[in-house]
């Protein structure tokens, strides 16, 4: 029987893991493993979205595949947060975009009550685990791609029911989520815990598998409003934890891998580097002809431009978060290496070279900075 991937990933939330996660973000314990619970089906969400295509499950799975043997938890416990989140931040980004890790970030920072840097630190420092859990679950189960990508789909209900109602609400503002979707596995989560049977949980699932396939819009929209009846009429009894948990909020710049870390004239290097390196790992593999590489090198070359950017200002930054800078890309350089082998070896090497070369040049550059 398949592994429940929300339990697996919220099992590493150990005592000693949100110490240090709780350390590094400048909040109290209670408040950061509120935000890193509500993080964990948030980042699976994301990724069963992202292996809805093939390229995206070879991906996902390719990542997977080369973290395998390096345990996430070891590296918080030797490496500490810090380091954890400067690999997650590149591993989230590589595989869902800086633009989409910035959105998720700032919705988790405003439900958290942490801002938007400490949400970015604290989907890194998650990211990992979450990324460490499955890739165990691939391993022991001999899985290939479509192997996973099967898992996180058949488990896409409970993801979305595991995200708290605030939080979904503006993940699906934000587009990142489906509203409908998430709205009617919230409405059969709640019926399920107040029922308080396990023959409720299977009926609830089984009412939302056929909502989606089968049943009219008019009864699909009758088990949200039932659902959300029953919960308004117990909600008196139900404790408010969302609304009533005091948040310790960490005075500005004191947060983790804050933006202010590593900005320079009003320019936060980290999320420039981020989002070029989301840029890249998106264009680089649709790159098999002339025809495909003529539509993804100028997004490449706006990606070297960025990085450019980059590379004016980091001279501006101490010598610590220069270092800082750097490893980011150490982390990404060598998938990025791997697909520009790739894009060599296609029938539009030739054309793609002086592009390739540029970008491997910057690449070297910022990672000595």
């Amino acid at each position: 029987m398949a592994v429940n991937l929300i339990s697996a990933a919220q099992q590493l939330l150990t005592p000693e893991v949100i110490a240090q996660i709780s350390s590094f973000l400048g909040m109290d314990r209670s408040a950061t493993q509120k935000a890193a619970i509500a993080a964990i089906p948030t980042i699976l969400a994301s990724l069963s979205d992202l292996v809805g295509t093939p390229a995206g499950a070879n991906q996902l799975s390719k990542l997977l595949s080369q973290q395998q043997g390096s345990n996430p938890i070891d590296m918080l416990r030797n490496a500490g947060a810090p380091d954890l989140a400067q690999t997650g931040s590149s591993m989230l980004s590589g595989l869902l975009g800086g633009r989409t890790m910035d959105t998720m970030a700032q919705a988790i920072g405003s439900f958290a009550g942490m801002g938007d840097g400490g949400g970015k630190s604290l989907l890194a420092v998650v990211g990992p685990l979450v990324l460490g859990m499955l890739g165990k679950q691939q391993h022991d189960a001999g899985m290939d791609a479509n192997g996973l990508a099967s898992l996180l789909r058949s488990q896409k209900d409970q993801i979305m029911a595991a995200i708290p109602s605030g939080l979904s609400d503006q993940l699906g503002a934000a587009g990142l989520i489906d509203k409908a979707r998430s709205g009617m596995a919230s409405a059969a989560a709640t019926g399920s815990r107040i029922a308080g049977v396990s023959g409720a949980t299977g009926a609830s699932q089984a009412a939302m598998a056929a909502g989606r396939s089968q049943w009219p819009y008019w009864l699909a929209a009758l088990v949200i409003v039932a659902g959300l009846a029953i919960y308004a009429l117990q909600r008196p009894t139900e404790p408010t934890v969302a609304q009533s948990t005091n948040i310790t909020r960490p005075s500005t710049g004191t947060v983790g891998m804050a933006p202010a870390d590593l900005t320079v004239d009003g320019v936060n290097l980290a999320n420039q580097v981020n989002s070029s390196l989301g840029t890249l790992q998106a264009q680089l593999p649709t790159i098999t002809d002339e025809a495909s590489a003529q539509a993804a090198l100028p997004k490449i070359n706006d990606a070297i431009s960025q990085l450019d950017g980059v590379t004016a200002r980091a001279a501006k930054l101490s010598p610590e978060a220069r270092r800082a800078l750097a490893k980011l890309i150490v982390a990404a350089a060598p998938a990025i290496n791997q697909m520009c082998d790739k894009v060599s070896a296609t029938p539009a090497g030739t054309i793609a070279k002086p592009v390739i070369d540029n970008l491997r040049a910057k690449l070297d550059q910022l990672a000595k900075a």
